[in-house]
């Protein structure tokens, strides 16, 4: 009893969190017959790869939407080692991002989203370098999980698991996992734990979906023996959607902005492949359920159930669909007597809902404030209103978290719109809204989830909801809505965003990182935030014993919620070199607070709330800077400015139509951002400017970038090609093949030590080929590969300096990486004068 229910309640959230999620959608009667014909559907297919932007959105948006199959996409990761296009957001933060982002995909292709706890680390080489990364059995228990969850008749691999080191490590490793798991699923002695949910599930094919991007390009794809290849001419038009099946799926590819994947949508034919793996033969050659019953006729007593709906179907008003409610309410009632507790759970959720639109009901909770603390009473203001001429009456509300009946007994008669107010006691225990994969600490290549009903869920868990319970014809159907906030914009117009529940204050450490290399006690700012009104209490910075800090504490007092108050403490280093991190902590009534508000708020995506600890690096090290002005050019996003102004520089963000020579005279160096060459279209008509800096005498260096047509031939002033090389073991040995150059002496000494403590790859898109003008300095490989000697070079140029870069320094130098602070401050520093002693290196 205790699995049929937990699962009934998991779809039910499961099913609101795609069809309502911010912004409530209003289907039209093209989309409601849609609804109507998806009923009558009784097949599932889950596309299994690594990343957010694996997905084949054409397939998905197929099955989705032609044969209305329920569809979904696991992807194994979150894409939290990726880099970002439109901000600086990395790491954990970025997969928060990429996490909303193939939400959003999933509501323009009508596919569901699923994960892993696998941490996106980086890029590998093979899956064996992944599977030393991931906990292999964790994530192959998390496929199962989902496998079971999700009942899949097929099973879609975007990636092959016999091909390991042609591609990405993690996509192997996808494919790999995914094969494996199609039997062990259904095996009761694997993962038994999971039974007390679900039960063993055995899907009934497995496939392979090659591309052109498998094989390489589109002659050899051209050429590829299909003969024994399933193939699907998924180039469909829906007359009554206006959009072809390919122009769908490339709005919800460009759901995926932080990876630039804006996507032009295509119009005719179109073919996909699949290589069935696994599982029952086929006879047909175009359909995957070939021998599979999706009729209601799978579920037992289901034979009328589906009869009904197809008469439902022919007789669709589409003037008037609320006169199929009527038989709609039928259907309702005898879904609910069904035992199959997987079909009748989803079809229920499908059935009333389709109900709803077809009345044009219209429910909806709104807070009065977009953030609450736990313990505080929310009011929301409430709208429910039937557009159509069916009798129902609102019976009550049932509030969230707290299971409060309010009882309401109106009639909502046709288009009359009925407001009420709701009063909400939250629980002082009530958690807090963020990402519940970020709540525990997580190791380099795995999330920890504790709850084991939580995995896989895509979004955050949100409690706080209310629950209509609406009377048709003597049925009473719950429909539950999470509390929303919304405003008006004036430009935007109406805008939503979710409910936050908030601490009642967060603190913040000001700067991340801090140097305090001269020995001296610096001033050290921590913002405290209130989170309600007329808080007060002390907030304390704490470190390890051999920093020392005063006052111990500082007291503060906030009236009104929002508000913010920075302090600052006086923080000395030890004598000798140290690296530490310290934590902002606060109290209030001897409760204690130390986390961090982050807010991530795009348009394309719903506002996120990120609770992190409060925590911040103090760095006494052996560094050593010179004065030079900096001017930087912003690429993809990244951190790197900020942490040159902790060193002590002095910089200056550069946007393209500031690159002019007049305005160049005014720094030493200039520093382009990563992947600046591949993000600003313009940039490569100033490169003449840039070179022409460096022949006057000044340096410039240049991150790394992707090769592609935007990169410029005169990227450097010598030929220099990019490539695809990298070296991703961060601990990977390196080896100094210019030992006495500059870039390795001044000012800072530079040792393999410097190379310790790395994170997420060494480099990455190294040139592979350069001009002898060039000085190679550094060398290193992954196991089992040929030495890479373009992770840095350093060529003279007129009386200036050409570096270029593939060094991870971007993420090195937010994580507090000493030698990167110190190798960084050397290229900086490098000195025209020094020209004769790089000649005589080369």
């Amino acid at each position: 009893m205790h699995k049929n229910r937990t699962f009934f309640i998991f779809s039910f959230l499961l099913f609101f969190q795609f069809i309502t999620a911010q912004k409530p959608q209003k289907p039209n009667a093209v989309e409601i017959y849609n609804q109507i014909q998806k009923l009558n559907f009784l097949g599932s297919v889950l596309y299994v790869a690594a990343h957010p932007d694996d997905e084949n959105t054409r397939l998905i948006s197929y099955y989705s939407n032609e044969k209305r199959a329920r569809t979904a996409y696991l992807s194994l990761t979150r894409g939290d080692g990726g880099q970002n296009l439109i901000g600086s957001e990395l790491r954990e933060l970025l997969g928060v991002i990429r996490t909303q982002e193939l939400i959003e995909a999933r509501k323009i292709d009508g596919g569901e989203q699923f994960f892993s706890r696998a941490n996106d680390f980086g890029f590998s080489k093979n899956p064996d370098e992944t599977f030393e990364i991931w906990n292999r059995e964790k994530v192959l228990a998390d496929l199962i999980w989902t496998i079971r969850k999700f009942q899949p008749d097929v099973i879609i691999n975007r990636f092959d698991h016999r091909s390991p080191g042609t591609t990405h490590g993690h996509h192997t490793a996808s494919a790999i996992l995914s094969v494996e798991s199609f039997n062990l699923s259904n095996n009761p002695k694997r993962f038994p734990e999971q039974l007390k949910w679900y039960n063993p599930w055995q899907a009934k094919r497995i496939f392979f979906n090659p591309s052109v991007w498998y094989y390489g390009n589109q002659e050899k794809f051209d050429a590829a023996d299909k003969s024994k290849f399933i193939t699907l001419e998924t180039g469909v038009y829906y007359p009554e959607l206006g959009k072809s099946n390919q122009e769908i799926a490339a709005l919800s590819r460009s759901s995926h902005k932080s990876q630039g994947f804006g996507s032009t949508g295509t119009r005719g034919k179109e073919t996909e492949y699949l290589e069935l793996i696994k599982g029952q033969k086929l006879n047909s050659k175009s359909d995957i359920f070939d021998g599979i019953d999706t009729s209601w006729n799978r579920v037992k007593g289901g034979k009328p159930i589906g009869e009904l709906i197809s008469e439902i179907a022919s007789k669709f008003n589409f003037a008037h669909p609320s006169a199929s409610i009527p038989d709609l309410l039928k259907a309702y009632e005898m879904i609910q007597k069904l035992d199959d507790d997987h079909w009748k759970s989803i079809k229920l959720n499908e059935v009333k809902n389709t109900i709803a639109n077809c009345a044009g009901l219209y429910l909806e909770a709104v807070a009065i404030e977009q953030q609450a603390t736990p313990g505080s009473i929310i009011r929301l203001k409430v709208e429910a209103i039937n557009r159509s001429p069916i009798v129902m009456e609102l019976v009550s509300i049932t509030s969230f978290p707290d299971q409060k009946i309010t009882e309401i007994n109106q009639y909502l008669d046709n288009n009359t719109l009925e407001n009420k107010t709701i009063n909400i006691e939250l629980p002082e225990d009530l958690e807090y809204s963020q990402p519940y994969w970020l709540q525990e600490k997580a190791s380099v290549g795995m999330y920890q989830v504790s709850n084991q009903e939580n995995i896989g869920i895509p979004d955050i868990i949100r409690d706080t909801k209310l629950q209509f319970n609406i009377k048709i014809n003597e049925i009473v159907i719950p429909y539950e809505r999470t509390v929303v906030y919304k405003h008006t914009d004036k430009v935007k117009g109406e805008m939503y965003s979710y409910l936050d529940i908030i601490p009642e204050v967060s603190t913040k450490i000001l700067d991340q990182i801090s140097f305090f290399n001269d020995g001296k006690t610096q001033k050290i700012a921590v913002l405290v935030k209130a989170g309600k009104d007329n808080i007060s209490g002390t907030v304390q910075l704490e470190l390890t014993e051999n920093w020392t800090v005063a006052p111990a504490t500082i007291d503060f007092s906030l009236e009104k919620k929002d508000s913010e108050k920075i302090v600052y403490f006086d923080v000395t280093p030890p004598n000798e070199a140290s690296e530490i991190i310290a934590k902002s902590i606060v109290s209030i009534n001897n409760k204690k607070q130390d986390k961090e508000q982050i807010i991530i708020n795009y348009d394309h995506i719903s506002k996120q709330q990120i609770l992190l600890p409060s925590e911040a690096k103090f760095k006494k090290l052996d560094l050593k800077i010179t004065n030079e002005r900096i001017g930087y050019i912003m690429g993809a996003g990244d951190e790197v400015p900020d942490c040159l102004k902790q060193m002590g520089y002095s910089v200056k963000l550069i946007k393209e139509h500031e690159i002019n020579s007049r305005y160049l005279a005014n720094f030493d160096v200039i520093i382009t951002g990563i992947r600046a060459y591949n993000t600003l279209p313009n940039l490569k008509n100033r490169q003449h400017i840039l070179l022409e800096f460096v022949k006057r005498g000044k340096t410039l260096i240049v991150q790394y970038n992707t090769p592609d047509r935007t990169i410029p031939a005169n990227i450097a002033p010598y030929p220099l090609t990019l490539s695809s090389d990298r070296v991703t073991d961060e601990n990977a040995a390196v080896e100094f093949l210019a030992p006495n150059h500059p870039v390795l002496n001044y000012p800072n000494v530079i040792t393999n030590k410097d190379f310790k403590g790395w994170t997420q790859e060494q480099g990455l898109y190294y040139p592979n080929q350069y001009d002898t003008a060039f000085t190679p300095i550094l060398s290193s490989n992954d196991k089992g590969e040929t030495p890479k000697t373009g992770a840095l070079l350093v060529a003279p140029y007129g009386t200036g300096q050409y570096i270029y870069t593939g060094l991870s320094l971007f993420r090195e130098l937010p994580m507090g990486v000493s030698g990167a602070y110190r190798l960084i401050a050397n290229m900086i520093a490098l000195k025209t004068t020094e020209t004769e002693t790089i000649e005589t290196q080369k």
